[in-house]
């Protein structure tokens, strides 16, 4: 198990590609093992629509989705977690951005 020691001043790579959770989702964990959507949503108990709207970005992963998705995946509900929290991050601070760039 690798436990992650969170500083105060903690941040992250912006060199690391910025994907949505759900694209990590779907791409590094449901096409490799080639696992359909609505038998993933089955076994999590998550419903499809909630799944399709994860994996297309439109809905965020919270703590009930983390814990569903890391009882079928290998990653821990702490990594869904820091995943949408990175995701999030970074579109709140580009969107800053473009709103400082219109004044």
């Amino acid at each position: 198990m690798c436990l992650i020691q969170i500083d105060p001043l903690m941040d992250f790579d912006p060199s690391v590609l910025l994907r949505s959770p759900g694209e990590v989702l779907l791409t590094d964990h449901l096409q490799p093992c080639a696992i359909p959507l609505a038998r993933f949503a089955r076994r999590t108990g998550i419903s499809l629509t909630t799944l399709r709207q994860i994996t297309l970005g439109r809905r965020r992963i919270n703590a009930e989705y983390a814990l569903r998705l890391s009882l079928i995946t290998d990653p821990t509900p702490a990594y869904w977690l820091l995943l949408q929290a990175r995701y999030d991050l970074a579109t709140v601070s580009a969107l800053r951005e473009v709103r400082r760039s219109t004044l």
